[in-house]
């Protein structure tokens, strides 16, 4: 037996932000999951951290501790994705207003202080959505960074380049400044970009499963991604829709399902042409120092099997 890997889920629910938390509130023995912290991203941080209580309540662990975070990019006016995920992000089903309570402590300050408390090395922080909290949390705390066991995150793109604008990838274009400080701050880092994520497809026998399952759940994944697909079938001519964040969670339960190279990976700021992008030295053409495995296959059908299997705890 394994002891749980303690996490900290950083997010900005979005449909697959809440697939990514249900699959880790599902599967205990493999993740103690700290808290929840939110952040502005693909709603404002009002939205995400009622998504995020939502989603908790979904799932029936309403004890599941919820922190608001930062509600604007470092340097930046926040750019949001209700195209993608509609004007509550959370889109598609009808789930019942939250009643959980959102805790007083400010996001940071948690990240900040369940880093200290406990063992170095022992927490593994998991940002789905804009690197804003992390990044601010390591410019108020530096000694933080020797700490982290690792930040598992889903942003970026080497082949598939860019879903935002024509480079860049959302999460990473939102708040670039946070992660160019995120990607130098020396922790091991683990990402799951667009070329891993957008081989993580709901087609319909896959979203069929979901339903399938019989339970308030699987029924609210399954309306959750009817939704989300529209916007990727009429972009990409894709057989549905990616889940991105769900990769990170399952990367921390399975990381077999994934494989990539430790690269160096650095972040676009100064272009108005590039900002945001991620410049993956995956061919290993310059002499910069590897700072991030970068993700790029993933096991689909495993992935779905785990899921799958996952939610249907629930």
């Amino acid at each position: 037996m394994t002891t749980p890997r303690k996490i900290i889920i950083d997010t900005d629910p979005g449909q697959d932000d809440a697939v990514a938390i249900l699959l880790a509130l599902a599967s205990p023995e493999d993740i103690e999951v700290l808290g929840v912290t939110t952040v502005a991203g693909n709603v404002p941080l009002d939205l995400t951290t009622r998504n995020a209580r939502i989603v908790c309540e979904l799932a029936g662990k309403p004890e599941t501790r919820i922190f608001a975070g930062c509600d604007a990019p470092l340097a930046r006016p926040l750019v949001t994705a209700e195209h993608v995920h509609g004007k509550t992000g959370l889109d598609g089903p009808v789930l019942p207003e939250p009643t959980m309570p959102v805790a007083d402590q400010h996001a940071v300050d948690f990240i900040i202080d369940t880093l200290r408390a406990e063992a170095a090395g022992s927490v593994t922080l998991c940002p789905l959505g804009p690197l804003t909290n992390i990044a601010t949390a390591l410019q108020k705390a530096p000694d933080i960074a020797s700490r982290i066991a690792e930040i598992v995150l889903m942003g970026g793109a080497y082949f598939e380049v860019g879903n935002i604008t024509p480079t860049a990838e959302f999460n990473i274009y939102v708040d670039p400044e946070a992660a160019k400080l995120v990607f130098a701050c020396g922790a091991p880092i683990t990402v799951m970009p667009l070329d891993v994520t957008h081989k993580a497809l709901v087609t319909k026998p896959r979203n069929d499963a979901f339903r399938a399952l019989g339970t308030p759940v699987g029924q609210a994944v399954a309306e959750m991604t009817d939704f989300f697909e529209r916007f990727d079938k009429e972009k990409y001519g894709s057989l549905g829709a990616p889940l991105h964040d769900p990769c990170v969670t399952a990367y921390v339960i399975a990381p077999d399902l994934f494989k990539g190279r430790h690269i160096n990976v650095e972040i676009e700021t100064a272009s108005d042409l590039t900002l945001g992008m991620t410049v993956a030295d995956w061919w290993r053409v310059t002499d910069r120092a590897p700072n991030a495995t970068f993700m790029g296959s993933i096991d689909a059908d495993g992935f779905f099997a785990l899921l799958t299997e996952r939610l249907g705890r629930l």
